[in-house]
């Protein structure tokens, strides 16, 4: 009887597996590519919009819905003050979300945004957004956090609703302590 020799099989089957591995890891980071391009997923600017906009459309109104929520281990308080809303295209607006920490601990949050429908997302210009930095609150402090923004007089005529919702991250682990921020 004669002996087969697994080892080349064994290299194949072995390499095909790190293949599969390093292409789920930067599935990630092409996705994301693929959304900032396409506009799709509902993903908004990262940066604020500038103030400088197009003339208001007199012509046209578009409703959009807020939303608000907090992640399942995020124990604050997070909601909207406005929960629909009539908009011009290139009319600014300025809307709040309260947040309160029931907590007895400093915590820290992020806010990330999500657009519906996806290709709205690139015509929703926000100037200015508690979603583009982190939000601390201490033990019981409670702070209304504004978002400014309009909608570009170029989004298309089939979208009449948009909705605007923010899922609130506790990211206290991630934060940096005084003395590492230094050293940067």
């Amino acid at each position: 009887m004669t002996q087969v020799n697994h080892g080349p099989l064994l290299r194949k089957l072995g390499l095909i597996i790190v293949l599969m591995f390093g292409f789920a890891f930067a599935l990630v980071p092409l996705y994301d590519v693929f959304c900032r391009i396409t506009g799709l997923n509902g993903k908004t600017a990262e940066q604020p919009a500038t103030a400088d906009r197009a003339v208001i459309d007199d012509k046209r109104t578009v409703q959009i819905e807020f939303l608000a929520h907090a992640d399942a281990q995020m124990p604050w308080q997070f909601s909207e003050e406005t929960e629909r809303l009539s908009v011009r295209p290139g009319e600014m607006k300025q809307v709040n979300y309260r947040v309160f920490n029931p907590t007895d601990r400093t915590m820290v949050a992020q806010a990330v945004p999500s657009v519906s429908p996806g290709p709205a997302a690139t015509y929703l210009k926000k100037v200015e957004c508690f979603c583009f930095n982190r939000q601390e609150l201490k033990a019981g402090e409670s702070k209304l956090m504004p978002l400014k923004f309009y909608i570009d007089p170029a989004l298309p005529g089939d979208i009449n609703t948009i909705t605007l919702s923010y899922s609130l991250y506790d990211i206290t682990e991630t934060k940096p302590t005084p003395a590492l921020a230094q050293r940067k």
